[in-house]
């Protein structure tokens, strides 16, 4: 039987801060199986979690001085609430792991404490029927897991509730910002190369000049879309995420405007605006799936509607950018 410490390593740390920024987060899993922490007995408890090595490390972190079952299913290196999302944390999944690790056969009880987050895609009579386990949900954060396990399975109204805080929604930033490395390369490129075009055919002097506009107002559009976003969710208005960035975008895209007036025209200072607004409301939808503010129709529904508008607006930037120097 695998046995795991409840305590990191230097490289389990290292690895969590390389995932927190998003390098190497897609293919970031364990084995899935039955692992035990300590050494638990048949009459010790069994907590099931995800294969993402993230959540597993999260959760053995927090079962410090208990002795445990650790009943890892096969998420495809997904995290519970994602995974719950996709239903690959299933009821189907739960039986499975069950069975494949002869749970029945290595613990005297019937009962196995799920994730709450992710209740979405377990079935819990299903399971009590297929295998025979009760399932008990567990608290939402897996920091109040060795809490819940000493007070005999019970949550408390604080356990069960789903937060945002600041800090869980800084969290979030360094990944979306590393994901945007070599796309970003590529628009910037594609913005000095564009702002290059004119009467003359193509212009060094224009290409850098109003590139750099084209760059500021991008990197504009990303802090509002992928920073202020999060940081003031809370005290953004409306349902949607995408017209929240859209306020911020516009908002960023004016300051930049401001920057670069001397070298700005009409026409280009109204593409850039377009362009810094477009770009915030993009990023912004991305936080959809990653907070507790929405439900996956909820996301569906909104990416349906808000992306070919962004798409048609992006395209109008581009060719006001392209044709504000032949109108000057």
């Amino acid at each position: 039987m695998p046995r795991v410490f409840s305590k990191l390593s230097l490289r389990d740390w290292r690895e969590t801060v390389t995932i927190r920024i998003g390098y190497g987060r897609y293919d970031y899993k364990v084995v899935p199986g039955l692992y035990c922490v300590g050494n638990p007995t048949a009459d010790s408890p069994v907590i099931v979690t995800a294969n993402y090595k993230l959540t597993f490390d999260m959760v053995r972190k927090e079962l410090d001085g208990i002795d445990a079952w650790l009943l890892v299913a096969d998420t495809r290196g997904i995290n519970v609430w994602c995974a719950a999302g996709k239903m690959l944390f299933s009821t189907d999944e739960i039986l499975r792991s069950v069975y494949t690790s002869r749970l029945g056969e290595i613990v005297s009880h019937r009962e196995l404490i799920l994730p709450q987050l992710g209740a979405t895609g377990v079935a819990a009579h299903k399971v009590k029927k297929g295998c025979g386990f009760k399932v008990v949900y567990g608290p939402v954060w897996a920091t109040e897991l060795a809490e819940f396990i000493k007070n005999g399975n019970t949550a408390d109204e604080a356990m069960r509730t789903v937060t945002f805080t600041l800090k869980q929604r800084a969290e979030l930033i360094p990944v979306e910002l590393f994901i945007l490395g070599k796309p970003l390369l590529i628009i910037i490129a594609a913005a000095f190369l564009l702002s290059g075009i004119g009467p003359d055919f193509f212009s060094l002097n224009a290409a850098w000049t109003r590139g750099l506009a084209a760059f500021c107002a991008t990197i504009f559009g990303i802090l509002a879309g992928n920073m202020l976003v999060p940081l003031l969710l809370p005290k953004l208005p409306w349902r949607y995420f995408s017209p929240k960035g859209a306020l911020l975008g516009i908002g960023a895209g004016i300051i930049n405007i401001i920057l670069f007036a001397s070298v700005l025209g009409t026409g280009e200072s109204l593409a850039l605006l377009i362009w810094t607004t477009v770009v915030a409301s993009y990023l912004a939808v991305n936080f959809t799936g990653s907070t507790p503010f929405t439900s996956p129709t909820g996301v569906e529904t909104e990416m349906r509607r808000v992306i070919p508008i962004q798409g048609v607006a992006t395209l109008l930037a581009l060719i006001i950018w392209i044709a504000a120097p032949f109108m000057s």
